[in-house]
């Protein structure tokens, strides 16, 4: 999660200089081209049938990563990934048969409130960086949704193949927003930090973690994120959160936590 926050902060700093569609090519570009070197996909090609869930699979990831960083662009790490935990509280609760659960339904309604615009004050967040991260949020859940299956199918294949898609779909992007400015020798050493650092070392430990724990603790540890993503923010872009928005973290955070039982398996959190 630390990996994953500072990539993100680095991520942020370059967006001034090439974009946000730049800046999302080049982590899901390079990220790609890594886990092609890592993994070698070609020696698993998906059979026909799996081809359709593996384009949801990779055009959520790819989608999920753009609309996320559209919203950094605009609003403070923090309050963007506790918008973006909508998604995975979403699917849970769906899932959901307790009545007890409507309880952490209104408490993730009330964070999220607690993290949308106050107008006329000097903590207001703007209303399209919401929009974006909220964006997130469903291209999270459905990926989640579609992750499941597709590793089902798949099994370790799927990550890179859902990767290169996403990158089939995101690098046009970048290239058509910035140009060869994109590839310069000054971005590119920031872009390859930038993939490493929110791509392949955090899915690198993830695997590693998830051998070692349980799903209902792996599941307490990822509800902690929306702290360190504003931590990161406020350590490394000076990102100050009002109180009424840290309590609107903490109050998605503990709905997270509340839900850990609807959810089915840990491997389904990106």
């Amino acid at each position: 999660m630390l990996s994953f926050q500072i990539g993100a902060s680095i991520a942020k700093q370059l967006m001034p200089v090439v974009g946000a569609p730049a800046t999302t090519a080049l982590r899901i570009g390079l990220s790609a081209i890594l886990l092609c070197v890592i993994h070698r996909p070609w020696r698993a090609l998906p059979d026909r049938r799996h081809v359709p869930l593996l384009m949801a699979y990779g055009l959520s990831l790819g989608t999920m990563n753009f609309v996320f960083y559209q919203a950094i662009r605009t609003i403070p790490l923090g309050i963007a990934v506790g918008l973006e935990f909508t998604g995975p509280l979403a699917v849970a609760l769906l899932a959901s048969r307790r009545h007890l659960d409507f309880l952490w339904l209104a408490l993730a309604v009330l964070g999220v409130g607690l993290l949308l615009p106050l107008s006329g004050t000097d903590h207001a967040v703007d209303l399209t960086g919401v929009g974006f991260a909220l964006a997130a949020g469903v291209c999270w859940a459905l990926y989640i949704v579609f992750g499941q299956r597709a590793g089902r199918a798949m099994g370790a294949a799927a990550p890179t193949w859902g990767m290169l898609i996403a990158a089939c779909e995101i690098v046009p992007l970048g290239f058509l927003d910035a140009g060869t400015a994109m590839v310069g020798p000054a971005v590119l050493p920031l872009g390859f930090a930038v993939a490493v650092l929110s791509s392949a070392l955090p899915y690198s430990l993830e695997m590693i973690a998830l051998r070692r724990l349980t799903a209902k603790t792996y599941g307490t540890l990822m509800s902690v994120e929306p702290a360190l993503a504003a931590l990161a923010g406020l350590v490394l872009l000076g990102e100050q959160l009002s109180h009424t928005q840290w309590l609107g973290i903490g109050a998605v955070m503990v709905a997270s936590i509340g839900t850990l039982g609807n959810e089915p398996t840990a491997d389904q959190v990106p």
